[in-house]
């Protein structure tokens, strides 16, 4: 099932993978964009110039399907009207990207009727590709070798938790996060995606991220990686993360875990919440 997208969208990851690599070795110029949050972001050609090759082959290959990427502009119409929605974030972490430190991916996602069904990361830096297909499995490969099966962690203990989090300084309320929780093992790596890996890899347990700037291209393909890997992906309050709206950004935050320590990871958020004086922007009905 899926196999000829799947097929597709690994081929597109390594090859979009392997132009933004090009840049990558040159000194090349950063811009600015006005993203879709109204902040300002960095940019380069080599994000448009993988956007174009992954959304131009997705186009040729499977035309009855809608597309949203970060660098083209959001058919609204026609992606709310389609069954399924590829989701494409050419280079996720292109801050990383910029400053050469090799926290970027290539992510192409694949929802149906609202729930991420597919996902494709490469991490060209590390020539590491994770993917999945919901129902089968996840899976990674290292220097495209023989895959691996991947499987999240089974810790409970909410203080035992590694925590991926962001390179960037800590926000004040990260750093209240951190001492909610007491978490005593931080990773600090740079893209959604590459955070969420290391959830699906065993090296962290846990990944809480309470801006509301993240979009649906940051977290459709690395959910499918996840949850078929045994852990949960939602937002802060718990809710299922829907990919059929209107609007692209995630207001309510993520979390992703192992799974086995999710319900009590946002349990024990609800007083920081309460604290921050955050409520769920988008109703119960978008709740799995």
């Amino acid at each position: 099932m899926l196999e000829a997208e799947l097929k597709t969208a690994i081929a597109l990851a390594y090859a979009a993978g392997q132009l933004i690599s090009d840049y990558y070795a040159t000194e090349f110029v950063a811009e600015e964009k006005l993203g879709a949050d109204n902040f300002y972001e960095p940019v380069t050609a080599a994000d448009r110039a993988a956007s174009r090759l992954i959304v131009e082959a997705l186009t040729a290959e499977f035309p009855g399907d809608a597309i949203l990427s970060e660098e083209e502009a959001d058919d609204l119409e026609v992606r709310l009207a389609s069954r399924r929605v590829w989701i494409i974030d050419p280079i996720d972490g292109t801050a990383g990207f910029v400053k050469k430190d090799g926290d970027f991916a290539v992510q192409i996602g694949l929802a149906e009727r609202g729930e991420a069904i597919l996902g494709v990361v490469y991490m060209p830096a590390h020539k590491k590709l994770d993917f999945a297909v919901r129902g089968q499995g996840a899976f990674e490969s290292i220097d495209e070798g023989a895959a691996k099966r991947l499987h999240v962690s089974n810790k409970t203990d909410l203080n035992s938790l590694n925590l991926a989090m962001s390179r960037n300084h800590p926000s004040k309320r990260m750093n209240r996060v951190i001492e909610h929780f007491r978490f005593k093992n931080i990773c600090r790596r740079g893209s959604v995606g590459l955070k969420v890996a290391l959830i699906a890899c065993r090296e962290c347990d846990i990944y809480i991220h309470p801006s509301p700037r993240t979009k649906l291209w940051d977290t459709c393909a690395p959910q499918v990686i996840l949850e078929e890997a045994g852990g949960r992906l939602t937002d802060l309050f718990g809710h299922a993360i829907r990919y059929d709206r209107s609007d692209l950004q995630n207001w309510d935050g993520i979390v992703a875990s192992n799974g086995a320590s999710h319900d009590a990871a946002i349990n024990h958020l609800k007083s920081l919440l309460a604290e921050f004086g955050r409520e769920p922007h988008f109703t119960s009905s978008l709740a799995a």
